[in-house]
C-alpha cells in the first residue's frame, strides 16, 4: 500500500527561510529536505525573488466560496421541511427530485444559518461504506419491537411490523401497554391486509415476555401465545442474540426516527403515511434513483405476485 500524499502549503516564514538560504549558498535539495517541501517549489520561491526582488505572494487555495441564490435556499428549506434530513440526504434528494445539485457542505452550512443543523465533528471524517443485510422479497421477514415514548405528556408503547426488505411498516399503533395480546393483534393484522400477495415467512423479534418465554420445561416447550401462534400458523420465529439490539437494527433505527419526527404530526397514521410514502430511506438508494418504503414494497414483491395482482386486475376492469 503507497504511502498518503500529503499537501505542504507555503508559509511566509517558510519563503523567508528558502531566501536566505539560497543567499547563503544552500543547495535547492537541502532546503527541500529541512522544509518538507518539493524541490519545485523552492526553485518557484528562489525564482520568483531573483526576478523581482520581493518575496512569493501565497494564494489561498481552492475555489471561491459561491453563496446560494435565493431560490437554492428557498428549495433547501422546502425540501428540509418534508424530509427533516441532513445536509447530505438532502443534496441527493433534490438532485433526484429536482434535477439541481447543491453540494451538501453549502446546504449545511444553510441549514446551521437557519437553525436546522448543528455541528458534529465527528460526522465529517471519511464514512465507512455501507453494507446492506436485507432480505430479497417483500413479506419474506417482518421486525417486530416495543419502545417505549413520551407524546404529549404521556407515556405510550409504541409497536409495529416492519418489512425487512421494503422498511415498510405494515401495520403498527401507540398503545397504554406492551403485551402479547397487543403484539398479536398487530401481526394478524399484518397478515389479514397482505395475504392477499403473500403470506409472512418469518418473524424477528427480541427475546421480550411479549414474544418469547424464557422459562421452558425439559423438552424446551413453553406457554408463549406468541409463539404458539407462529409454529400454528407456520411462521419461522427468529430471536434476536442476547443484549445485541444491533440483530433488530432495522426497528431500532426506526424507533429514533420515530422520537425526531412523531412531534410534527397529528396522529400516529399520518406519521407513518408519511414514513411510507413520502421521506426517502437512504437504505433503499440506488445508483440511478431514489425510494420511499412504499415503492420499494411493491417493486420488491416475488415476481408470482406481482402477475397475480395483475391478473386480479384485469379480471376485475374486464368485469367492470
Amino acid at each position: 500500500m503507497g504511502k498518503k500524499n500529503k499537501v505542504v502549503k507555503l508559509t511566509e516564514r517558510k519563503i523567508r527561510y528558502i531566501i536566505r538560504a539560497k543567499k547563503r549558498g544552500e543547495s535547492t535539495k537541502r532546503i527541500a529536505e529541512d522544509m518538507k517541501l518539493s524541490p519545485s517549489s523552492v526553485k518557484r520561491v528562489w525564482m520568483h525573488w531573483t526576478k523581482t526582488k520581493m518575496p512569493l505572494n501565497i494564494k489561498k487555495f481552492g475555489r471561491k466560496k459561491k453563496t446560494l441564490d435565493e431560490e437554492s435556499v428557498n428549495l433547501i428549506l422546502e425540501v428540509h421541511k418534508e424530509q427533516n434530513l441532513g445536509a447530505r440526504r438532502l443534496e441527493r434528494i433534490i438532485d433526484f427530485q429536482h434535477g439541481k445539485h447543491i453540494p451538501h457542505n453549502a446546504i449545511h452550512k444553510e441549514l446551521l444559518s437557519h437553525g436546522l443543523a448543528n455541528l458534529n465533528r465527528n460526522k465529517s471524517k471519511r464514512r465507512k461504506p455501507w453494507i446492506r443485510f436485507e432480505r430479497k422479497h417483500s413479506l419474506s421477514m417482518v421486525h417486530l419491537d416495543w419502545h417505549t415514548s413520551i407524546h404529549d405528556g404521556k407515556k405510550v408503547f409504541v409497536c409495529v411490523v416492519l418489512d425487512d426488505s421494503s422498511r415498510r411498516i405494515l401495520v403498527g399503533g401507540e398503545f397504554d401497554a406492551e403485551t402479547t395480546e397487543n403484539s398479536l393483534w398487530l401481526l394478524r393484522e399484518a397478515m389479514d391486509k397482505f395475504s392477499c400477495l403473500a403470506s409472512i415467512e418469518q418473524v424477528l423479534t427480541d427475546r421480550g415476555t411479549q414474544f418469547y418465554a424464557n422459562k421452558r420445561d425439559k423438552n424446551g416447550n413453553s406457554d408463549s401465545r406468541f409463539e404458539e401462534f407462529l409454529e400454528k400458523n407456520k411462521i419461522k420465529h427468529i430471536k434476536a442474540r442476547v443484549k445485541h439490539p444491533q440483530t433488530n437494527g432495522k426497528l431500532e433505527k426506526w424507533n429514533d426516527t420515530y422520537e425526531r419526527n412523531r412531534f410534527r404530526f397529528e396522529n400516529f397514521d399520518n406519521f407513518v403515511n408519511w414514513y411510507n410514502t413520502v421521506r426517502f430511506h437512504e437504505s433503499l438508494d440506488t445508483k440511478w434513483y431514489l425510494q420511499t418504503p412504499d415503492i420499494a414494497f411493491w417493486s420488491r414483491l416475488p415476481e408470482g405476485c406481482k402477475l397475480g395482482m395483475f391478473l386480479n386486475r384485469m379480471e376485475t376492469e374486464l368485469n367492470g
